[in-house]
């Protein structure tokens, strides 16, 4: 099962003692703060969790699955994710 966004809400509900909207509202904030930060090409870094990056794509060739018509993709931004040694470790040793 997937940890989604409704679900962190419940945890920080039951865990910090947050009413259920204030705790909806610390999540949106945080997750605005990531997305503003990575649209203006900043790097996240989240100590002992991870790093997501923006980095660009180039121009390149493509082509259409549904009609195999060859075509230019546009150069573009993509966020990637480099997790930290920390959670890698934790990861691994489950």
């Amino acid at each position: 099962m997937a940890l989604t966004k409704a679900r962190i809400v419940k945890l920080i509900h039951n865990q910090i003692g947050f009413t259920r909207n204030r705790s909806s509202e610390t999540v949106e904030i945080l997750l605005e703060i990531i997305k503003s930060t990575l649209a203006s090409g900043e790097d996240v870094l989240i100590s002992g969790f991870g790093k997501f990056c923006v980095k660009p794509k180039k121009e390149r060739k493509g082509r259409n699955p549904a009609t195999g018509e060859d075509l230019m993709l546009a150069p573009r931004k993509v966020v990637t994710f480099h997790c930290s040694g920390k959670l890698r470790n934790r990861i691994n040793s489950s």
